[in-house]
């Protein structure tokens, strides 16, 4: 009752108005929502046309059989909506029966026709007409439903006494031609005999159609003759058919046979005929043969129509022949043959892709805009876009797409936009080419994701995406890009576009993860962008992020500058981030990287200054290794005056243990801060190994160590110490000379 009350209103404006019994069934039975299709939308006005006087107001109450077409259309058949159907039509006529299966048919919906007609006779007493079945063969026909439209001639039809006729047949046969199946039209066109009905040029022409539409010209020939032989008369649609079918076929002596048959047989040939040989002569090539035909017209009287001209444009276009295909058109004008989509269609292709042309170009389009006609090429608007592009007219190509988002129906195809954006950038007009990428991200993304939709090339996208990188922009550009890679789009200029783009804009992080998604995907970096990368994360102050970079940038197997290397150790060192300016000092040093090294120094200082004595050693003698000699004197010296004494002898055995060309004196200093710390042993274990290297040392230092073993109680440790001195002894002391690297 809820709808009932609200569709009242609509219905009267007294409340109290009786409501017709036709809209209480239909508000009863169906929902509030308006199809889309019962909605009248204003029509575009065609060419010539006046303007239709105002519609009169609705009368309010709708036909009954239009209301019963609303309520099957809008719900699913159940038995509730039959008997909506029967409370609101108790008896169901023809006409009434005949009007629902029409307006079915007009809407596309030949399902919708064959169910009403069967509740009609089985549930609500209808008794079938011949025109009924006239009527809804050919709806079912043209759906293709062709085992229903089979059903009801062959079968339904002669349950109620009704003898198929012609024209059903014939709808039938036809239908069975361009579903590509001759085969069942054949049979169907010999059963006529036994079903009693007699062959006439309407199922010749039916049948003849069908087997041509696949090629099968030698049967043709023999219904053909069969048809002769039966005494049936060929009419104009008989051999234009035929002649149609050799074209196909591209039997073209075949088909100018039958054109003078036909004249010979008193059939006079009409504009169709023509055309049809015209097509036909343009299908094989042969414009010279086309062309005679186009000019034998005028002589036997036949007015040349779009069609004629249409077809001539068509093959002239196709064979290069734009100027005579221009001719034609113009000639056209001159005389007043309507121009159609299909001229358009013909010629705008050769005018599109000749740059001699594109003035008659714009000029075609400027006609079909002003016409209103929507070319069935879309394409032709790309073709043109892209010729204007290359002879280097960038605001003709911009008005050209401009005015082809204007055509109904016409959907800009993506290469469009790529092509534009494409030469406005080599245009020195990137601003123009960002507007029309804005375009496409509004507009067009829809189309750009398609399945169908092609992908746009690298050439079109690449510049203006470095555009918007080079200019502050880069989030626009990375917007765009992401929408390419969902069609799997890898591109590697674009991708490193845009980490230099993050990159110069301070945000590291984002360009990071574009970093992140190349490598997933296996797609090469280029150094330049890695570096740019360090050095913004280094500028925001970030060197943990930034050795992160580094480290990534070597495993993608660049080689970083040594001046990039000195910034992140320097940011590290500074951050009191020792131990990883250690790595990477590593990783440098690896690397051949033999500069810095005074950075390099201070990190091992460093180093050892914090206790990390295993590592920092590790670290000399890598640089040992790589040809990198430390200054071991210095950092020994340095590290005695730091109060380091023992990171200082650990050094020293290292030293001594790789015959290094370190200073005697170096190594008394170590003794003499050894000697002050009190270190007795280690000091004894260090001058052992100097004297066992040949070293020469102080007498009286020496004597005073092994004094102070024996204090301590290591006199086992003073005897050995005493009796390496006396085998050792050398003939002159000599301080300050350098330890012998030889044993």
């Amino acid at each position: 009752m809820a709808r009932r009350h609200l569709r009242l209103p609509l219905l009267s404006r007294n409340p109290h108005a009786p409501v017709p019994l036709a809209r209480r069934a239909l508000c009863a039975s169906t929902t509030l929502e308006t199809p889309a299709s019962a909605v009248d939308t204003p029509e575009e006005p065609t060419e010539g046309a006046t303007l239709a006087p105002a519609p009169a107001p609705p009368s309010r109450e709708e036909p009954i059989h239009e209301t019963i077409l609303h309520m099957i259309r809008l719900r699913p058949w159940t038995t509730r909506l039959e008997n909506s159907v029967r409370l609101l039509s108790p008896t169901l006529s023809a006409p009434l029966v005949h009007g629902v299966i029409s307006g079915a048919g007009a809407t596309g919906r030949a399902d919708l026709a064959l169910q009403f007609f069967r509740f009609a006779y089985r549930r609500a007493g209808f008794r079938p007409e011949p025109a009924t079945f006239a009527l809804l063969v050919p709806i079912l026909a043209s759906r293709r439903m062709l085992n229903h439209a089979r059903c009801l001639l062959l079968d339904t039809m002669p349950s109620f006494s009704i003898a198929p006729d012609e024209a059903a047949l014939a709808a039938l046969i036809a239908a069975y031609g361009k579903s590509g199946i001759p085969q069942e039209a054949v049979k169907l066109f010999r059963m006529m005999p036994d079903l009693g009905i007699p062959r006439t040029a309407l199922s010749y022409n039916a049948v003849l159609k069908a087997i041509l539409c696949r090629g099968r010209e030698a049967m043709a020939r023999r219904i053909y003759n069969a048809m002769i032989a039966d005494g049936v008369a060929p009419d104009v649609s008989t051999y234009n058919t035929l002649i149609w079918g050799f074209g196909l076929c591209k039997k073209m002596e075949a088909a100018v046979m039958v054109f003078r048959d036909m004249k010979g047989h008193g059939v006079t040939p009409d504009v169709m005929t023509y055309n049809t040989l015209l097509n036909a002569w343009v299908r094989a090539g042969d414009l010279e043969s086309a062309r005679k035909v186009f000019d034998e017209m005028t002589g036997e009287g036949i007015e040349r129509n779009s069609v004629s001209y249409n077809v001539m444009i068509k093959g002239y276009v196709a064979a290069g022949k734009v100027e005579q295909a221009v001719g034609l058109f113009t000639e056209m004008g001159e005389k007043g043959v309507r121009l159609s989509e299909k001229t358009f269609a013909a010629l705008m292709p050769g005018l599109c892709d000749d740059e001699g042309k594109v003035a008659e170009a714009r000029k075609a389009v400027d006609d079909m805009a002003e016409r209103r006609l929507t070319p069935k090429d879309k394409s032709v608007f790309f073709r043109l876009v892209k010729t204007l592009c290359k002879a280097g007219d960038l605001d003709g190509a911009l008005e050209v797409h401009r005015k082809s988002g204007q055509f109904k129906h016409v959907l800009v195809d993506p290469r469009q936009y790529g092509v534009l954006m494409e030469g406005l950038c080599k245009g020195g007009k990137p601003d123009s080419a960002v507007e029309v990428l804005d375009e496409l991200m509004e507009k067009g993304t829809l189309t750009l994701l398609s399945p169908k939709s092609p992908v746009l090339e690298a050439s079109a996208y690449n510049p203006v995406i470095e555009y918007l990188c080079n200019n502050g922009s880069t989030s626009k550009a990375e917007t765009f890009f992401r929408q390419l890679m969902k069609k799997g789009v890898d591109d590697k200029a674009a991708f490193n576009s845009l980490i230099c783009g993050h990159a110069k804009e301070g945000v590291p992080e984002a360009a990071r993860e574009i970093l992140a998604i190349m490598t997933r995907r296996g797609v090469r970096t280029d150094p330049e962008s890695h570096a740019l990368l360090v050095d913004s994360f280094l500028k925001k102050n970030e060197p943990a992020d930034a050795k992160t970079a580094l480290d990534s940038m070597m495993e993608q197997g660049h080689l970083p500058s040594p001046a990039l290397f000195k910034s992140v150790m320097v940011t590290l060192f500074n951050a009191g981030r020792v131990q990883s300016a250690s790595r990477v000092m590593k990783s440098m040093i690896e690397k051949g990287v033999t500069e810095n090294m005074d950075m390099a120094h201070k990190i091992l200082e460093a180093l050892f200054a914090r206790g990390h004595v295993e590592e920092a050693i590790g670290r000399v003698n890598l640089m040992v290794e790589n040809g990198c000699m430390p200054d071991l004197d210095k950092m020994l010296v340095g590290l005695c005056e730091n109060d380091r004494v023992m990171e200082a002898q650990k050094l020293a055995d290292f030293a001594l243990d790789r015959d290094f060309d370190v200073s005697f004196s170096t190594y008394d200093r170590v003794l003499e801060a050894l000697y002050t710390e009190e270190k007795t042993l280690p000091a004894y274990s260090m001058l052992c190994k100097i004297k066992n290297k040949g070293g020469v040392v102080d007498q009286k230092g020496c004597d005073a160590l092994m004094e102070s073993l024996k204090s301590e109680g290591y006199s086992k440790q003073a005897d050995i110490l005493s009796r390496i001195l006396m085998e050792n002894a050398p003939s002159t002391s000599k301080r300050g000379k350098r330890v012998a690297m030889g044993a």
